[in-house]
């Protein structure tokens, strides 16, 4: 796709983000926004992945490590067809597939169920040892957000992967730098985050623009081409980003819109789908 077609994407899948998070009245809008493009990017360029064959053996995987950053990954599964947009209205409702945090058991295009942090990456880790053992070629790709790299678990399965010197693996890191209590330096600095994940024998490639589809092009075929040991992307993007209030606001990690901002919102992007029209 061309960076304008993953553009009107994002977008879309920003509006999914929003649609649900407002008929919830609860989730977790922030870190989903921050992320809109590079899933974007990873279910329309990157991925070898099927709608119409979820479950195909030869599959990319992914799995999303920052487990409540759920209404992003179910609006980029939704874009790509795997299930109706219009779903995205019943997110964390009784009876809807769209749970709080992603379940393999009920949502098409799920890889893993994810929830506590830091565990996702370990899921991960599992999955592309599995492929190296049995000689398959897909890749994995795992979502962290940065306060979740404060998680020991996260250090425990990087050790693992460089170790085995996992090449099939990819680790995002959704750099942010917001978390639920306040900026990730001022609750438990994780940084220099590119030294500790080469401290654990990855290949790391930093992104100054997350949200910004060539350096993420360029980085993913980075990362593929690399050989003998894993990849982690730590990349920096802006929380809330598309959505003017919301934008580095730390109060947005977890706070549904009401009907006010709800309507602000789309608005606005509803404005940035007309803008990218008009190019």
């Amino acid at each position: 796709m061309t960076n304008l077609e993953l553009q009107q994407k994002a977008v879309e899948v920003r509006k999914g983000i929003i649609e649900g998070v407002h008929a919830a009245k609860s989730g977790h809008p922030g870190g989903s926004l921050s992320a809109a493009e590079v899933f974007t990017y990873l279910y329309f360029e990157e991925m070898n992945v099927d709608p119409k064959d979820p479950k195909m053996e030869n599959r990319d995987r992914f799995v999303l490590s920052k487990g409540h950053t759920a209404p992003g990954l179910y609006a980029a599964l939704a874009a790509k067809g795997f299930f109706p947009m219009e779903d995205m209205k019943t997110l964390r409702h009784i009876g809807s597939h769209l749970q709080g945090h992603p379940c393999v058991a009920h949502t098409p295009g799920i890889d893993a169920s994810s929830g506590s942090l830091g565990q996702g990456i370990s899921v991960a880790v599992g999955m592309a040892l599995s492929a190296k053992l049995s000689n398959d070629d897909y890749r994995v790709y795992t979502l962290l957000g940065d306060g979740e790299i404060q998680e020991g678990q996260v250090w425990e399965a990087s050790m693992l992967a460089g170790f085995r010197k996992l090449d099939n693996l990819c680790v995002i890191v959704d750099n942010n730098g917001l978390q639920i209590d306040g900026p990730i330096d001022e609750v438990n600095s994780p940084y220099p985050i590119p030294d500790k994940f080469k401290a654990f024998n990855f290949h790391v490639i930093e992104v100054e623009d997350g949200n910004d589809f060539d350096q993420l092009r360029s980085a993913f075929e980075e990362a593929k081409a690399t050989k003998g040991m894993p990849t982690a992307i730590i990349m920096k993007t802006v929380k809330g980003k598309g959505i003017s209030f919301m934008e580095n606001q730390v109060g947005w990690h977890g706070t549904a819109p009401n009907d006010e901002q709800y309507a602000t919102a789309m608005k606005e992007l509803e404005e940035a789908e007309e803008a990218l029209c008009q190019k």
